[in-house]
């Protein structure tokens, strides 16, 4: 059994650090944990690891956040792996710092990312892990706000988060989309 787990974000060091990048921080830890690492591909740097059994495809998009969904489609259909098998990890401004929640179907929220991706595959029916990122910003400033980077006290539960949504991943990949959210979502 394949799944694509994408991680959202932009690529280069500008960028590593930010909120709007943790998607990237979570695909890179499941990497590191499981014995995996990134190689620059097609439109994505990309690193294939097993777990249970089960192979993992994550992906870090390479085409900056607004054209997400280029990577997506192209991994999809060069893996083959069908969308009830991907998971998208995105940060989310309207859930609190280091809340996780994890849906099978939703709006984009106003995320660009999510956008493009609901634009390529023309559904909005897809698993995405959001990781609340708060939105402690005054009113116009949210671009400014997620292009920015962890405040020290989100540093000090940042990879305790970061391990839960990996345990979000796995949980996925292992006993479904339903469970997952029935055991995890409240975590």
């Amino acid at each position: 059994m394949k799944y694509l787990i994408i991680g959202l974000g932009n690529p280069g060091d500008k960028y590593a650090e930010t909120r709007h990048n943790i998607g990237f921080k979570v695909v890179e830890s499941l990497a590191k944990e499981l014995g995996g690492s990134f190689a620059l591909n097609k439109q994505a740097e990309v690193a294939e690891v097993k777990f249970k059994g089960r192979t993992l495809i994550l992906i870090k998009p390479t085409t900056y956040m607004n054209l997400s969904g280029k990577a997506v489609n192209y991994w999809m259909q060069a893996e083959k792996i069908q969308r009830e098998n991907i998971v998208v990890i995105t940060d989310d401004l309207a859930l609190p710092f280091g809340k996780l929640r994890m849906k099978g179907k939703g709006s984009d929220g106003g995320h660009n990312g999510l956008k493009d991706i609901q634009a390529t595959l023309n559904s909005q029916e897809y698993s995405r892990l959001r990781f609340g990122v708060g939105n402690d910003f005054f009113k116009g400033q949210q671009v400014d706000y997620v292009l920015g980077e962890w405040t020290e006290e989100e540093k000090e539960t940042l990879s305790e988060r970061i391990d839960i949504a990996k345990e979000f991943v796995k949980s996925y990949a292992t006993i479904g989309l339903n469970m997952t959210m029935t055991n995890w979502n409240n975590k």
